[in-house]
């Protein structure tokens, strides 16, 4: 049973924006150190003009500026009232800041527009921005779990899959023994498989228990550590960075390009998300300030469906590292556009960023 909510159109002088509210609700639940969640809402976005259309796709976040569907419409309700036609998207996108517009909430319009500027070009988005199509395969994310829950989840991930890489979610707010013990069985479980480690702790560590977990990490062959350090404690970064065994990425502390001066100096990497920074005007940037640091770059995402993560794949091929993989843990995906192909998250071959609401949940 499709469960869509139409919110609202709006009819601008030559377009027509409408919303639509969609719930999602997760295969598995996912447990990072803040907490768990198996169900969310998220609102999409529908821009037509010229007999083209184009979507976007927002996944509110209390952390980000807008908790509700309905507080994102309400904030885009408002950017679209002071004029969005006929403007440059950069230019857009810097008003929707100084507009405080929620980046969670400005991703779905600016997406949106991405999509319909390449459908009104006739190329795919990556081709429009002379980005080359991805090759860099995804990671799957597996959650917080005692040992026991990740033996089961380990094979239902993998069996059957190209999947090649899995990123465990450590920083159990039981501590480290919880994190070591869960590890260990992802370590034993993928034994059978040929797949890469990563680690993320979302900030669920103080820099001592960093300091205890890199080594131990890098000797059970992981790849890298994201955000070990919780949001705000930046400064820390400089201690554990000079004795690193591992390369340390940032993620809920580097939201913005502007933030990437002040801690280019103590770490290897930024994860992006599109969800966080307000859309793929904001990720070019990004990239551009990573590489101009001489740092790698990533990007993930939220609770996101196939419209937002085949967006974030357009310009997934100048990208170190992938985790777009939200939209295999939905039952269902209410959307298309962004299989998982050899491993890797492509956006579908088409006009535009590839994603789109299945009409079943809009017409």
């Amino acid at each position: 049973m499709v469960e869509t909510e139409f919110m609202k159109s709006i009819k601008l002088k030559e377009a027509t924006l409408s919303f639509y509210k969609v719930p999602l609700k997760k295969r598995f639940a996912l447990a990072i150190s803040r907490g768990v969640r198996s169900y969310s809402e998220n609102l999409f976005v529908r821009y037509e003009c010229e007999g083209l259309v184009g979507w976007g796709e927002a996944a509110p976040g209390k952390s980000e500026g807008a908790d509700t569907p309905e507080a994102i419409q309400e904030q885009l309700e408002r950017f679209v009232a002071s004029g969005i036609e006929g403007e440059a998207l950069h230019s857009l996108y810097d008003r929707s800041r100084a507009m405080n517009i929620a980046p969670c909430a400005y991703v779905a319009l600016d997406t949106a527009l991405w999509d319909w500027k390449a459908k009104k070009a006739g190329l795919p988005l990556n081709e429009l921005l002379g980005i080359p199509r991805a090759q860099t395969p995804t990671s799957v994310t597996i959650g917080i779990n005692p040992p026991e829950v990740v033996k089961e989840r380990v094979p239902l991930l993998l069996d059957g899959t190209t999947v090649k890489s899995l990123k465990i979610k450590l920083g159990a707010p039981a501590g480290l023994e919880a994190d070591k013990a869960m590890f260990e069985q992802v370590v034993q479980s993928t034994r059978d498989y040929e797949v890469q480690l990563r680690v993320d702790a979302n900030g669920g560590w103080s820099l001592e228990q960093a300091k205890q977990m890199l080594p131990w990490l890098a000797e059970r062959g992981v790849d890298y550590i994201e955000q070990p350090l919780k949001e705000g404690a930046e400064q820390e970064l400089e201690n554990l960075y000079a004795d690193r065994v591992l390369p340390i990425y940032v993620d809920e502390s580097c939201r913005f390009a502007a933030n990437i001066p002040s801690f280019a100096h103590c770490v290897d990497g930024v994860n992006m998300k599109l969800m966080k920074c307000g859309g793929i005007t904001e990720a070019l940037r990004i990239i551009a300030t990573a590489k101009a640091f001489g740092l790698k770059t990533m990007i993930g995402c939220m609770s996101e469906t196939s419209v937002a993560i085949a967006a974030a794949a357009s310009i997934s091929g100048i990208i170190d590292y992938i985790d777009l993989d939200s939209h295999y843990n939905l039952n269902p995906d209410p959307a298309s556009g962004a299989p998982l192909v050899d491993g890797v998250t492509l956006p579908v071959y088409q006009a535009g960023h590839g994603g789109m609401l299945k009409p079943e949940y809009y017409a």
